[in-house]
Formats: structure tokens, sequence, C-alpha cells
């Protein structure tokens, strides 16, 4: 279902720890928390799963087809020898991918959606890319090419990501000699940032020594507070934008620039390299560095509307991952479609601009009617049945907000 089962049972444990750092931070009084961008990333998070249950990618089948290929012997996997190497080795493999997913523009644009987040919570750690499938693969070659066994493979991987989980919070402070070897919250907090001092540094997913290593270790400095983001600002709580942004500004470059190298090179080239026809166009500046976060203001409606959001699209996604056996590949193609359009329009919504809860009352009607008379639709699944029910309920919470004529001007509140 996933890299591997420890994933899709640390998934409820993920969001009780969500629970548990927003309880903290109210009672302490060092909230880390936005509706609005906790909503986003964790949106993200639940669309970037259906690549992965609806088999998109290759890492499998390349995995076997080397394998096979070229007669590579397997590792024993009932070994501790092995699972200590692709541990180890599993992580200097990561470091890599994700270093060079910073340096190089093309693969930046699949990786730049988990760094978008102004905050840096444990809810920011759930905002993976639905892109990576792509060619992440790649940097993991080494090790079906020395042995690895697959099923060690996905096992080492899903130890790897969910360790990453619990570094991505301001809750836990120095940690001592772990700082000097493992990544910590410290330490990635580093990562996330985007002053100037802090940029491109700390890469590694269990183990900072890589970085230490390979000199691309930065310890923060008391004096210089973390500015989390990226220094091309998104500006939006829509998933699919935070998905598309950077491959839309490189197609968008590719067309405007006159070089033709320069039509390839903004592939390949340095995240922050701009053509010279275009580089008075440029996004960001990485010396001006500003606190202030994208927070447009939110109706006590649009409040509500978000937390039924994330309730109900949590909901809906662990209905499906709990009954994926009883499914056909279109049934879980159509709950993807559902849930990213609903991800989609929240977002917009609450970005409090065009899109009204009038254009969300609209479409919900025309969802609904599209699910109960599609005849692709399987409505004795109990995935079918919860999505029916959620966009019923959409529709319920629009309309009444239409006929109130919810006015903005009356309720806003601003996200502190």
């Amino acid at each position: 279902m996933d890299k591997s089962i420890i994933i899709f049972l640390a998934i409820p444990v993920f969001f009780i720890m969500i629970l548990i750092e927003l309880v903290y931070g109210i009672v302490k009084k060092k909230n880390t928390y936005r509706i609005n961008d906790a909503f986003t990333s964790i949106s993200i998070g639940l669309i970037s799963r259906f690549p992965v249950v609806l088999n998109l990618g290759f890492q499998g089948a390349i995995f076997i087809y080397f394998a096979e290929q070229f007669n590579i012997d397997l590792m024993p996997k009932n070994e501790v020898i092995t699972w200590l190497i692709a541990f180890v080795l599993y992580d200097l493999c990561y470091y890599w991918m994700h270093r060079l997913h910073h340096e190089i523009r093309v693969l930046w644009a699949t990786h730049v959606v988990h760094h978008h987040g102004e905050d840096f919570n444990l809810a920011t750690a759930l905002r993976q890319t639905s892109t990576g499938f792509i060619w992440k693969w790649i940097f993991f070659l080494p090790m079906i090419m020395i042995g690895i066994p697959g099923e060690v493979f996905v096992s080492v991987a899903g130890v790897n990501l969910v360790y990453q989980f619990w570094v991505h919070t301001r809750h836990i402070g120095h940690l001592g000699w772990m700082e000097k070897i493992f990544v910590t919250p410290m330490n990635h907090g580093v990562h996330h940032a985007k002053n100037k001092e802090y940029i491109d540094a700390n890469y590694g997913g269990v183990f900072i020594l890589w970085d230490r290593f390979f000199g691309t270790y930065i310890a923060e400095v008391d004096s210089i507070k973390p500015i989390y983001g990226t220094v091309s600002e998104l500006k939006s709580w829509n998933p699919i934008w935070a998905n598309m942004q950077v491959f839309y500004q490189m197609i968008k470059d590719t067309f405007e620039t006159k070089k033709t190298s320069d039509k390839f090179k903004i592939w390949y080239a340095k995240t922050n390299w701009k053509p010279d026809d275009l580089a008075a166009k440029a996004l960001g500046d990485s010396t001006i560095m500003t606190p202030k976060k994208y927070n447009p203001v939110m109706t006590l409606s649009m409040r509500y509307f978000t937390i039924f959001q994330l309730i109900m699209l949590i909901g809906a996604s662990a209905v499906v991952l709990l009954t994926l056996a009883q499914q056909q590949r279109i049934d879980t193609l159509f709950y993807a479609i559902i849930t990213v359009i609903c991800s989609t329009f929240t977002g917009m919504l609450i970005q409090n601009g065009w899109f009204t809860f009038k254009s969300f009352f609209v479409f919900s009607i025309t969802l609904l009617c599209l699910i109960t008379l599609s005849p692709f639709m399987n409505l004795n699944l109990l995935a079918t049945q919860f999505f029916v029910l959620y966009v019923g309920l959409n529709t319920l919470f629009t309309g009444l907000v239409v006929l109130k004529k919810d006015n903005p001007l009356k309720q806003v509140l601003h996200e502190r």
C-alpha cells in the first residue's frame, strides 16, 4: 500500500501527535498553528497518498528489472548486518536525493511543496509532493545494485520517513549530543528556513553526519530567528497550485526567454538561476526576508468550514485506505479526484477571493448529482457512501451560509 506497513500504521499516530502539539502550544501560549496553513499542509499530504495507492511510478518494476537483468545476488534479509547496511545506505542516498532536489530546478519543482509552509509544525511534515514518484527512485538504485532485498528496502524507507515526522516542531529545543549525530527539530528547522544565513543546508533524513561530512551543515544561531517558507512565496492555500507553481514558472520562462540554450538550461540549472533577459522578473530576492506571513482574513464561517473540511477529508482518506482491497482502480481514481477538487476549492475559498460560498454550493450540488447518478461510481462501497455523505454535508453547510447571506465584513477574524 505504501513504502511499508509501518507508514500505514503511523498515519493515525501522526494526527494524534498533531493534536497534542496543537493543544500543548495553546496551553503554553506558543501556538505554531494557523487553521489555513494547517489545512493546506494536511490536504497536500492526503492528496500525496493517492499516487501511491494508485500504483503510479516505476520504482518497484525497475528494481525487479535490475535484479533480474543483472542477476544480482540478494543479501540475506534475516541477517542484522543487512538491515544495518540498508538503513545507513538509504539515508546516504536520501541525503543526495534531498540535496539535489534543492540544487536542480526541475527536481526542486517536485520538492518545493514541502517548503511552502510558513509555519513550522508537525502538520508541515505532511506536506509531501504528489509528483516526486517520477524520478526519486533513481537515487536509490545503488541499494538494489548491491543486493538489498525489496522487503528490507521498503521497511527502512518507512522507518526513515516516520523518523522525519517528529523533527518538524518548534517545541523541542537543543538536544545536546544528538545534534552532532542525528537530524533534530532544531537543525531541521534551519533546513526549512529561508534566511540567507540558513538557506540550502541540513539535508539529512536521520543522520546529520552526512551534512557535517559533505559541508552542508549549519547550526541555528540564537540571534537569527528562522523565517520559514520559500524565497518565492506561494501566497496561496490551493494544494494544486502548491504542487505546480515552480513547474508553471519554468514553462513560462521557457517560452519567454529568447536564447535557445537557456530554454533548456532553465530545467536543469540551479534553483535560483534565471536567463539574463528574465533576471529582472525574478520572483524573489534571497537578500530580503520578512517574517510577515501570507494570511488573508477569514470569516467565522470560513473557519468552521475549514475545520469541517479537515475532519471529513481525513475521515474520507481513512475509509479509502481501510477499504482499498474492495475497490477497483477506477473507484480509487474517482475518490482521488473528489479529494483533490474539494481540497482545492476549500483552499480557494479561504483565500477570500473570487471563489465564494455560493460558488462552493453550486459545485457541491453538481458533484453530488454526478456521484449519485454516474454509472461509474459503485454506491455499494463504503468509501463511495462516505463521499456522498461528505459532499451532501458540504451542500448543506454552504447552502446555509448562502441563505444567511454571510457578510465577511462582520465576521472578520485575523489569525494570530
